[in-house]
């Protein structure tokens, strides 16, 4: 899971500021819309929640890192 997750970190080091800041709304759309199937009875992945925050704190990291570097 560890080796998955450091690739997924360098191809975000590898994109702009701009596609992290798109990616980051589509990560915050996926999020809202499983807290809503969450809410309705309707998922049946719940651990996808955690994963999907987690994904977003790292998209937030990355954008932060390139902004002191800049």
């Amino acid at each position: 899971m560890t080796v998955k997750m450091n690739k997924y970190v360098e191809e975000l080091k590898g994109k702009s500021v701009a596609e992290l800041n798109v990616e980051l709304v589509a990560a915050k759309k996926e999020l809202f819309n499983l807290r809503f199937q969450n809410a309705t009875n309707q998922l049946d992945n719940t651990s996808r929640i955690k994963e999907v925050r987690k994904n977003i704190a790292r998209i937030q990291t990355v954008i932060t890192e390139k902004a002191k570097l800049a």
